[in-house]
């Protein structure tokens, strides 16, 4: 495969993973739907230069945590389906990674 089709592929395996989430997993909708009623009002209240570059930012922030905490997840599913003291602990730090990211947003 040519290094310019690599590239491709990786950008549509990257789509993939987003558009997969946002099928699968409740909790990216729900961010997604507060993103938009934030971005909504932000319009409203005419948010500045500055307020729009935070806001992208905050906003991207939550979502890319969301999707580290899915892919976590999933990962440690394909792992075990018994109890493992390790795994829900990985999995509570990458919801708590998400928590930190949204309530700083």
């Amino acid at each position: 495969m040519k290094k310019n089709a690599r590239f491709y592929h990786s950008f549509i395996n990257a789509f993939r993973g987003i558009v997969r989430t946002l099928r699968t997993e409740r909790n990216f909708r729900i961010h997604i739907a507060v993103a938009v009623v934030v971005i909504t009002l932000a319009c409203f209240y005419g948010l500045d230069q500055t307020g729009w570059l935070f806001l992208a930012a905050a906003i991207t922030s939550v979502l890319a945590a969301e999707l580290l905490n899915t892919s976590i997840e999933n990962a440690c599913d394909a792992q075990t389906d018994e109890y493992n003291e390790k795994i829900r602990f990985a999995k509570d730090a990458a919801a708590g990674g998400v928590l930190l990211a949204a309530a700083g947003a």
